[in-house]
């Protein structure tokens, strides 16, 4: 007769994966539920990640961290203004080995999927399982939060995203560009190690400049990134195909609850989404699986896992530091989409002002690096 499993996870992404083997780890049993993947998604996408150095820790912890090909370090971040104001971070003065590393998605998904497959305690299911605590890991979309009676609190923005590759005729030097522009965002993440000349684009731009931009030929395209970079890393390539989706700032209501003697949580997208603005998506949802692991692990003996009281815990110790963080890149977002004059001034020296701001900068920046 099998043995019941003790938490069931709905959604095999990176977040759910990890909690899998974190709770594995600890000598839980688990059913991983994965939805087939849409045909050509391994082949086509072109996400990366910005990880801190608590998301590095923890995949490392796992044996899932990418090989460096896959996991450039930022050694530095320029973030300009539009109209003069500019924000520099460095590595070096935080006493770091990196600001963040850029990770290619395909290949830390790879990683994961390789460790979840040689753990004896984590069985991929293709139907939901009975089990003592439901995690939700399915996304933003996730249906599972809808049937468990979860008010989604969506802020959509008036924007999409643009990913893609390029190739750059000058080297990154590790060195992330982030521009700020009249309600467009856009950074250049480094890819491909020390010697790279390849980044990762994220662009925010508004709704009606998408199918414009999506239908461009490459060419076109790349100059006008190149305009929009000030040319700052000289002629650019696009290496790969465009995919864009729509921005919003999201946040469920309950992150944990019961239903018809049910226990469940939700973690990652399922539970928060901010603007991409800082890179934090998934640091954030990495530390929901790293928060939850350590309080079931550490709970009394006399608990189950699905106890409610344990459970709140969980989301006590974790909405705060999301609120706080999409407060902060709702702030900038809002900011820099209010248009030229007066507020065009007050941005850009309210970012000169930060630039020098000592302790504050500090602090920011460590806590963006994942460091307390």
């Amino acid at each position: 007769m099998a043995q019941p499993f003790d938490v069931c996870i709905r959604g095999a992404g990176v977040v759910g994966r990890t909690l899998a083997l974190l709770l594995a780890r600890d000598g839980l049993r688990v059913a991983l539920l994965a939805e087939p993947a849409a045909a050509g998604t391994a082949q086509t996408d072109v996400r990366a990640y910005a990880l801190n150095g608590a998301a590095r820790a923890l995949l490392e912890s796992l044996r899932s961290w990418p090989d460096d090909a896959f996991a450039t370090a930022v050694l530095g971040m320029q973030v300009c203004g539009d109209d003069g104001g500019e924000v520099n971070f460095s590595a070096a003065i935080q006493g770091a080995p990196a600001l963040a590393w850029i990770v290619d998605v395909p290949a830390l998904e790879a990683r994961l999927a390789e460790a979840v497959r040689y753990q004896p305690l984590v069985e991929v299911v293709q139907a939901p399982q009975s089990a003592a605590l439901i995690v939700v890991c399915e996304g933003r979309g996730s249906r599972a939060r809808t049937e468990f009676g979860v008010d989604f609190d969506v802020t959509p923005y008036a924007q999409q995203a643009i990913a893609a590759r390029l190739s750059c005729e000058k080297p990154h030097a590790q060195i992330a560009h982030q521009w700020f522009a009249d309600n467009e965002i856009l950074a250049f993440l480094p890819l491909g190690g020390e010697q790279g000349n390849s980044v990762a684009v994220v662009w925010s731009v508004p709704q009606e400049r998408i199918a414009p931009l999506l239908a461009l030929e490459p060419g076109e395209f790349a100059r006008q990134l190149g305009a929009a970079s000030h040319d700052a890393l000289g002629t650019l390539t696009l290496d790969s195909e465009r995919a864009a989706w729509p921005l919003q700032w999201a946040r469920a209501n309950r992150w944990v609850g019961q239903q018809a003697g049910q226990s469940w949580a939700l973690a990652g997208d399922a539970a928060h989404t901010v603007h991409p603005l800082a890179g934090q998506g998934l640091n954030l949802g990495l530390a929901d699986a790293a928060e939850l692991a350590r309080v079931l692990q550490e709970r009394e003996h006399w608990r189950s896992v699905g106890d409610p009281r344990l459970l709140r815990r969980y989301e006590r110790a974790r909405k705060a530091d999301v609120l706080s963080m999409g407060l902060a890149t709702d702030g900038l977002q809002q900011l820099f989409a209010r248009g030229t004059g007066p507020w065009q001034a007050l941005r850009n020296w309210g970012m000169n002002g930060f630039e020098h701001s000592g302790p504050l900068k500090t602090w920011l920046a460590r806590r963006a690096m994942g460091l307390r």
